[in-house]
């Protein structure tokens, strides 16, 4: 049994929308034109969101690929241990918060 046209829209549903705001009369233009190219605005609009995409992102192959750093065959340094003393500076004390004022009843 072939597929029908109904069953390949199915799959492609849109399920987001783009909410922008615009100039009345910039969007009329648009409509009208889009109209007059036997066209509708939001499939124009969708194009141009496509190319845009496809033209601005980043591709992979343009991006040089990250070069594994050499081994190095024996530490040429000696390792200093830290006793916990000198491993963490000394932490500043926090200052001391001020309590709020109580309220004052008044006397009747």
């Amino acid at each position: 049994m072939a597929k029908n046209k109904s069953d390949t829209k199915k799959k492609k549903r849109k399920s987001s929308q783009l909410v922008i705001r615009i100039e009345a009369s910039e969007r009329d233009a648009f409509v009208k034109l889009c109209d007059d190219l036997d066209t509708s605005a939001a499939r124009e609009i969708r194009r141009f969101m496509r190319e845009w995409v496809e033209t601005h992102r980043p591709s992979v192959a343009a991006e040089p690929a990250p070069e594994a750093e050499p081994v190095p065959a024996k530490i040429e340094t000696p390792i200093k241990i830290e006793t916990p003393a000198e491993a963490a500076p000394a932490a500043k004390p926090k200052p001391a918060r001020r309590k709020r004022a109580e309220p004052v009843e008044a006397s009747a």
